[in-house]
């Protein structure tokens, strides 16, 4: 394809940031992919495996030129760069994250735009496409990078009524070249269906894990555990301090799935009890064919 932009600014060079410019660069959509980030091991890295052209520690000369910021660093610091990238980054530039909580960060790009414009006077600001690819693996890294990590992969842009149209289309096209399904969605509704799909499972996995391991029996459990127990458990492996930080950028959103998880154990807990054999069919039945429903409607895709 021809070349869209270009330069695209990579900002945090891990699998997902890397597996894009992988993408990317395969597919032609940018004429340089560069890499930023607070150290120069994982830079040098991209540079060495041709995940990147270059890279560069310091901020203005990595943003230098730059069509497309993907601000691909953890959450607490992703809220936190985007005043630096604000402050100076070319209004032309257009913004965009991988972040897998939404909220946080359209609060940080409001709140950065407040600030510069009483401290510096700003009026122009480059535009923000919040975006979420629901792609990934248990390995992290830019050495786990893969260029096909998002094909067929829901990507989930959630744009503000700040949100310009053409800065929109420029980020639908980048996802759209690397075969992702991109799809649009309300900040709050991503974060509400993120909370109780991805972020409640992954919390779940761990803590189930951790009982497990301090109870009288773990080493019984863990020697004659089945493949049931390794594929439900599979997602504790992830990286327990991003974990953290996503149950804690994306608080609010996760208690209210905990809670509702929480209510509907209580009652099973209360069948169990019971003896209530037809109350535990009608929740395992019913829970059967919704997964059932969900694996059709994924094979037919």
């Amino acid at each position: 394809m021809s070349q869209a932009v270009n330069k695209v600014l990579i900002m945090g060079l891990g699998l997902i940031g890397g597996s894009l410019a992988r993408s990317l660069k395969q597919n032609g959509f940018a004429a340089q992919v560069w890499g930023w980030g607070y150290r120069d091991v994982s830079l040098k890295k991209g540079v060495e495996l041709g995940v990147i052209d270059a890279w560069s520690l310091d901020l203005d000369e990595a943003l230098a030129g730059a069509d497309i910021v993907v601000i691909g660093t953890p959450t607490p610091t992703a809220n936190e760069v985007m005043k630096d990238v604000l402050a100076r980054a070319d209004a032309t530039t257009v913004i965009t994250d991988v972040a897998s909580v939404k909220g946080s960060l359209v609060a940080a790009y409001d709140s950065a735009r407040t600030v510069l414009a009483q401290e510096s006077g700003q009026t122009e600001f480059a535009a923000f496409v919040p975006g979420h690819p629901i792609a990934g693996s248990e390995r992290s890294g830019v050495a786990a990078s893969r260029a096909d990590l998002f094909i067929d992969h829901r990507v989930i842009l959630t744009p503000t009524a700040d949100t310009q149209a053409a800065a929109q289309a420029l980020i639908h096209s980048m996802w759209d070249t690397t075969g992702a399904d991109v799809v649009e969605m309300g900040v709050v509704q991503h974060d509400a269906i993120l909370a109780a799909t991805s972020h409640l499972p992954h919390v779940l996995a761990y803590t189930l894990v951790d009982a497990l391991a301090r109870s009288e029996l773990s080493e019984d459990v863990f020697r004659f555990a089945a493949g049931g127990f390794r594929d439900f458990t599979r997602i504790a492996s992830s990286d327990p301090v991003m974990w953290r930080d996503i149950a804690l950028a994306n608080r609010d959103e996760l208690l209210k799935a905990i809670d509702n998880f929480s209510q509907h154990l209580d009652l099973l807990r209360e069948a169990v009890a019971a003896g209530d054999g037809d109350a535990m069919h009608k929740t395992f039945t019913d829970a059967k064919a919704s997964r059932d429903a969900f694996t059709l409607t994924q094979e037919k895709k």
